[in-house]
This record gives structure tokens, C-alpha cells and sequence, in this order.
């Protein structure tokens, strides 16, 4: 048998020595008091790194979302986030369950919505019978139309537009690091654009949870009672963000290695006649269908397990591959090996 290689996301990876090193030897406190050292300086680093004031640290980029949507706006009012984003499609709805926000979806088919259709959007016109709009949220990468990387000129367009709207703007960047390495910037072309933005550790950066919130100073002060409300806020949490500050320190420049394995995967399957979903900005994702006459979902996966490969259906008949730093360039070759078999037989 060989070992599992597991694509179904770059949330599984596991910490590597030196960080589960950095982990055992971390200095704790506690954090609601603000006394915890490795906590403290984690929050400093991200928010340096994003040229926001502060930042606070969250469970899960969902409550990294969802603390932002609350702090940001108040009950009644309206939210627009594209109708294929992660806050949309993936997240319980809880910018209405929660925070009580009307969310109105725009087209994201490329990533972002278009300048232009913010305004025809928008309810905040001074009608009585229309909700006030906000909050703007934008996603980068984008998860669901291919882990497509928005480039800085593209994505400032929008987000100033926003502002210009008057709306706050937040971006969902739970792989923001990936579309800064994909363009080869500063992760500040990005964060400078938007009022506040979460930015996910566990993924491809590696660490085993948590995700970040950075924003002005007031707005993380705000944001750090709605943590609490949510049961977010933690004790001895530097256990955990010590893992983040080394991830941050170390394994950003890595993640091109995991967009150059996406591409050969992808080389790979369409040297095997497979259609995969091809987009110049593509990252660390590969996508693909699975074709009138091949195995259904659950074979597919099932022969790809057999095999040692975890996949993961995206949705019905559209299979998601996810290259992260615990997959290499062999287990890249073999897992489309596998894949072009499972899809033949």
C-alpha cells in the first residue's frame, strides 16, 4: 500500500517538526487579559504585515468572517458578497443568522464583481422599504471559481469603488498570501485597499488553526467583544499562535512551490485527455468534470482511495484538487497516475 496522499484541501496539513517545536517551547498567558506573549506578538506581526493597527486572533477564518460582517454592520442592514463566495456558499449563513444582515449576491464568475454593478446594487438610496448596504465583501483567492489569484489592479478598482459607495469593505483573504506570491507583491497591495480583512493560518501556510482579523484599532477593540460573544475569545491560546507566527515567518515564500505543483498536476491530466478547468491566475487549485459515462462521485473517490489518494467532489460531478506543502512533486505525478485510472476504469 502507499501512503495516503490527501488533495482534498491544504487545510490537512499537519505541523511539521520545527513548528510542533515551536509549539511545545511557546510562552502562554492569558489572552482575554492580553497577557499571553506568543498571542501578543502574533496579532503584532499580522497587522504589520497587512499595515492595519491591530489584528486579534480567531478560531476560524469563518469566525474571522463573521466577527468582521457583525462589527462592521447592524441588524437590518444589507451585505453583498459575490453568489459563488466562500461567505455565501460555505458559511451557514451566519452573516444573517448572527449579525441579521440582508445579503444581496453579485457576480463573481472571474473572482470579483465588477466596479460597475456595486452601485446598481446597493440599497443605500434614503428609501424607507430598502435595508441600508454596508458591507462589501471580496474574496482572494477565490475559492470556488477555480482558487483564481485577483490581481492588485483588478481588486482595487472594486474595492474602491466600495469605499467610494461609502461601504466597508472586508476582504475574505483566507489565501491572500497565495495571491501575493502568485503576483509577486507585498500582501499590503491587497490589505491596504479594504477596512478590514481575514486571513487564514491553517491553510497554506500551515499552521494547525486559527485565522486573524487585522483592522483599524477601534475596529478590533469592537471586534474583540463580538469574539467573546461568540465564544471565541480563549485562555492559554499562544500554544496555538506561536504555530502562526512561525508560519508567517516561514512558509510564505513556499507557497509557490504548491502553485507550481497545481500546474504540473494540472499538465499531467490534460496529457491524459482530462478537461480541466484552465485559468492563467490559477494557484494552488486544479478543477475538473467528471464526464458523462465515467464513474459516479462516489466511485471516483472510492477508486482513488484504493490507490492511496483522498479527493474531495467540490460538487456534484466537479472534483477539487488541492496541492499544500505536505504533497511533493512525486506524490503530484502519482496522484494524477491515480486519477487518469480511477477516471479509465
Amino acid at each position: 500500500m502507499h501512503r495516503i496522499m490527501d488533495f482534498r484541501s491544504d487545510t490537512v496539513t499537519k505541523p511539521t517538526e520545527e513548528m510542533r517545536a515551536v509549539i511545545a517551547s511557546a510562552e502562554v498567558g492569558d489572552d482575554i487579559y492580553e497577557d499571553d506573549p506568543s498571542s501578543n506578538a502574533l496579532c503584532e506581526y499580522a497587522a504589520e504585515l497587512t499595515g492595519k493597527e491591530a489584528a486579534i486572533y480567531v478560531c476560524s477564518g469563518t469566525m474571522g468572517n463573521l466577527i468582521a460582517f457583525a462589527t462592521a454592520g447592524r441588524a437590518g442592514e444589507s451585505l453583498l458578497a459575490g453568489k459563488r463566495s466562500h461567505v455565501w456558499c460555505s458559511e451557514v449563513g451566519g452573516f444573517s443568522a448572527i449579525a441579521g444582515l440582508c445579503p444581496y449576491p453579485l457576480t463573481d464568475d472571474e473572482g470579483i464583481p465588477e466596479p460597475s454593478e456595486l452601485a446598481a446594487a446597493s440599497r443605500a438610496d434614503g428609501d424607507i422599504h430598502h435595508p441600508d448596504t454596508t458591507i462589501l465583501s471580496l474574496e482572494n483567492t477565490h475559492n470556488y471559481t477555480g482558487g483564481l489569484a485577483v490581481s492588485p489592479e483588478r481588486f482595487a478598482r472594486t474595492a474602491r469603488e466600495g469605499k467610494r459607495l461609502g461601504f466597508h469593505v472586508h476582504l475574505d483573504g483566507a489565501r491572500i498570501f497565495n495571491a501575493a506570491v502568485f503576483y509577486g507583491v507585498d500582501v499590503a497591495e491587497f490589505t491596504r485597499e479594504v477596512d478590514s480583512v481575514q486571513f487564514c493560518l491553517s491553510k497554506g501556510l500551515g499552521a494547525p488553526l486559527g485565522s486573524m482579523l487585522c483592522a483599524s484599532r477601534d475596529f478590533i477593540e469592537r471586534a474583540k467583544k463580538w469574539r467573546k460573544r461568540l465564544g471565541g475569545a480563549q485562555r492559554q491560546v499562544g500554544i496555538a499562535a506561536a504555530a502562526g507566527l512561525y508560519a508567517l515567518k516561514n512558509n510564505i515564500g513556499r507557497l509557490a512551490e504548491d502553485h507550481a505543483n497545481a500546474r504540473l498536476f494540472a499538465e499531467l491530466l490534460k496529457k491524459g485527455g482530462v478537461e480541466v478547468e484552465e485559468y492563467p491566475n490559477m494557484t494552488n487549485m486544479v478543477f475538473f468534470p467528471l464526464r458523462d459515462g465515467e464513474a459516479s462521485d462516489a466511485d471516483f473517490e472510492a477508486r482513488c482511495l484504493e490507490k492511496g489518494l483522498l479527493t474531495h467532489m467540490i460538487s456534484p460531478r466537479r472534483a477539487r484538487f488541492v496541492t499544500h506543502l505536505d504533497v511533493d512533486r512525486d506524490d503530484v505525478e502519482r496522484a494524477a497516475e491515480i486519477v487518469l485510472e480511477a477516471l479509465r476504469a
